[in-house]
């Protein structure tokens, strides 16, 4: 015979074997998927995209919700070849509000880092800020480590 203890928020049930040798009577019940509270990810099963996914960072909210919506849409949607090379306006008007809001979008240079800049300097870029790094030295635009210390 099993036995349920509460101990604060917890429920513990104590099982025998006997319990264990019974079939289970648990029905699966099917998940349903216009459940607005269920997680679904980014992709809903509709193939539209779920703006209450927090793997979106909140960015689908705030001032600039709009415009990123409107870039990510125009970017998920794209039939181009290169995927999104027809949204370049889209995101330009993007970046340009997040610009105007740079305490609530910090730039990654902006946001605060558990490494000091000696560290970083001497640090080999991996994973995903390798590519930021690439992206960084590929740019002319981009203003130069080397020579800003030089100046």
């Amino acid at each position: 015979m099993s036995s349920i203890r509460q101990e604060g928020k917890d429920k513990i049930i104590f099982v025998t074997k006997e319990d264990h040798e019974t079939p289970s009577s648990a029905e699966f019940v099917e998940e349903d998927p216009n459940d607005p509270y269920e997680e679904q990810g980014l992709i809903l099963p509709s193939g539209e995209i779920n703006w209450n996914c927090p793997c979106l960072g909140g960015m689908a909210s705030g001032p600039c919700g709009t415009e990123f919506k409107e870039a990510f849409s125009c970017f998920h949607y794209s039939k181009e070849e290169v995927k999104g090379s027809d949204c370049l306006e889209q995101f330009r008007t993007m970046q340009e509000c997040l610009q105007r809001y740079p305490e609530l979008y910090p730039k990654e240079d902006d946001a605060p880092s558990s490494q000091t800049s000696e560290e970083s300097a001497s640090a080999e870029p991996s994973g995903a800020n390798a590519a930021a790094g690439f992206e960084k030295d590929s740019d002319p635009t981009w203003p130069n480590s080397e020579s800003s210390a030089e100046s």
